[in-house]
């Protein structure tokens, strides 16, 4: 370590010495699309995580909703506190597997700056607005955002990611297509994009279920028909016998992703040496994904799903008020088809360039819910 600091090829040589040999090492990182000296004491992913921490859309999770509409409830998780217990629980995975804890984080980071306001419910909305102009997908338009929309510096547009964070965006694909056409098309990402993936799912099961019991939506009767749920409190149970609400639910909800986390790291590390790769580009090869639940377990979070969309996103108190904010975006949209001058000036001037719809897509993709709101006002008065 050379006057008294450690340099960024220092940083590179210990992953080399430390991480597994299939996981993606920063310096043999397949670059940026606009090349950009190496910093001094940072590693590529890095400088990436600290780029989306930076940037305005990750700025702006903060007031847009996870599942309650932002503002229902003080505590209740918001698309921001959602991304970055994604971030946490990626950053442990990761460490358990000897793979890249900061490229895994930077893509847990990223994965939702492209999410419309309202939710799920908003993203449909949006998908159905724009569904004769190429659609809507947030996983598409999280790619979107760090690659053209933030503006931030003046030798490109977009963040000028990794290619490594920019494949972790693309997730939820049958068929993996890299970020850029150029280049060579493969079965899976890397390892940890793969765990970006996964703690996403494990964050929303695990956390839905603690705000939906935090609303009083979900009853002890309707909780214990839920294998998941069932198992953590018997565990919980036994070890803490005197526990009682508000404390008991809090408990068992870390218990199920203790549970989960678990799962995840034994039987990823079961495939990944049953698979016998080398290096992550031979990870990339591999199909299906490596990082993964153990059968058990995918067929009770496969219940669970069933029990937050039957129980949780589709109850009235949740629904109905999802479904008049998303009538409010569905105005906001025609509005602006019939009259783009109220987009403003900024994005008027991308019209040309990208298409009115995209460009009309683009702005409420990236409004807070707050906002949306304020802009249905204005729009109507």
């Amino acid at each position: 370590m050379a006057d008294g600091w450690k340099t960024r090829e220092e940083m590179e040589q210990t992953e080399r010495a430390v991480l597994a040999p299939f996981a993606q090492k920063s310096g043999e990182s397949r670059g940026r699309k606009y090349p950009e000296p190496s910093h001094a004491y940072r590693t590529e992913f890095q400088r990436d995580r600290a780029r989306i921490i930076h940037s305005r859309a990750f700025r702006r999770l903060e007031y847009k909703t996870q599942v309650f509409l932002n503002g229902t409830g003080d505590h209740l998780r918001t698309r921001l506190t959602h991304s970055i217990e994604v971030a946490s629980i990626s950053r442990t995975i990761a460490r358990a597997l000897s793979l890249n804890e900061d490229l895994a984080e930077a893509i847990a980071l990223a994965h939702d700056l492209g999410h419309a306001p309202f939710g799920h419910s908003g993203e449909e909305m949006l998908a159905e607005c724009m569904r004769e102009h190429g659609g809507f997908e947030h996983n598409r338009q999280s790619l979107r955002v760090v690659e053209v929309l933030e503006d931030a510096y003046p030798e490109f547009p977009g963040l000028n990611l990794t290619f490594e964070v920019r494949e972790g965006l693309q997730k939820h694909q049958a068929f993996y297509d890299p970020p850029s056409p150029n280049e060579e098309k493969y079965k899976s990402p890397a390892l940890e994009a793969q765990i970006a993936n996964l703690a996403d799912a494990i964050t929303y099961y695990s956390h839905d279920l603690d705000d939906a019991v935090d609303f009083e939506i979900l009853s002890a009767e309707q909780l214990r028909e839920n294998v998941v749920w069932q198992e953590s409190c018997e565990n919980v149970v036994r070890r803490y016998p005197d526990a009682r609400e508000p404390e008991l639910h809090k408990l068992i909800i870390r218990d199920i992703i203790d549970v989960q986390v678990r799962d995840v790291v034994r039987s990823s590390a079961k495939a990944i040496g049953d698979s016998r790769v080398q290096s992550a580009d031979e990870v990339r090869q591999q199909a299906p994904p490596m990082i993964r639940y153990s059968a058990e377990l995918l067929r009770a979070n496969r219940a669970l799903r069933k029990f937050l969309y039957a129980n949780v996103y589709y109850h009235p108190r949740v629904a109905e008020v999802n479904r008049r904010a998303c009538e409010m975006l569905r105005k906001v949209f025609e509005s602006y088809v019939l009259d783009p001058s109220k987009l403003g000036e900024a994005a008027t001037r991308r019209i040309e360039r990208e298409g009115l719809h995209r460009t009309i897509c683009d702005y409420i993709a990236g409004m807070t819910d707050r906002y949306l709101l304020e802009e249905y006002a204005r729009l109507a008065s």
